[in-house]
């Protein structure tokens, strides 16, 4: 199995260690030497399918150094469906394995190109509606002049994800940087009384 692992955040500024640290997790389930793999990343929107990572990538598969993609979630690979179906569809034609780790999902063939096509038009129109009852819930907070931004004390990174992360191994110092937050909200979030030293 020639394995070829792709991550991708949306900006220069977001981690990628949340992604790195669950596919290092399957892969030694797996019995395969995470630092034996190919790597490929990116640091940029998936809006579009023109990446620096992603095109090395699919070098990769077609100079046939690479037939089982790895990644964190489907939508790493991109965020509209029919980039998305275009790409599986291309890759799974070519016997191509595509493997998401943390939807357990593991696409191959004809069945894994259906599945797959299935899987992006869900997280396309989940994605869809998420923005238009934000933007609404926006609009109607601001007319009536009630709207003030984010709330102090809510969180933009549910406490379960942090959890979640801890219970993969991670210190709290990693998960901060996986979600974007500092240490101090991390304890917040596993429910720790630590004093942080400056």
């Amino acid at each position: 199995m020639k394995i070829g692992v792709y991550i991708r955040v949306s900006a220069h500024d977001q981690k990628s260690d949340s992604q790195k640290a669950e596919i290092s997790t399957w892969l030694k389930a797996q019995g395969h030497k995470p630092k034996k793999v190919q790597r490929f990343e990116d640091k940029e929107t998936g809006a579009n399918l023109s990446r620096g990572g992603f095109n090395e990538l699919e070098k990769a598969i077609f100079a046939g150094s690479v037939n089982t993609v790895v990644v964190w979630k489907l939508d790493r690979i991109a965020r509209s469906m029919r980039d998305g179906i275009n790409v599986l569809s291309e890759w799974c034609e070519s016997g191509v394995r595509v493997v998401s780790v943390t939807q357990q999902i593991d696409l191959a063939g004809t069945v894994g190109h259906l599945v797959a096509g299935v899987l992006f038009a869900i997280a396309e129109i989940e994605l869809q509606h998420s923005k238009e009852r934000q933007a609404a819930g926006i609009a109607i907070a601001k007319s009536k002049g009630t709207y003030k931004g984010r709330k102090k004390g809510t969180t933009k990174v549910k406490p379960e994800r942090a959890r979640e992360l801890k219970s993969q191994g991670l210190k709290e110092k990693e998960i901060a940087s996986a979600l974007g937050v500092t240490e101090r909200t991390v304890f917040r979030y596993l429910g720790k009384d630590v004093v942080l030293c400056s």
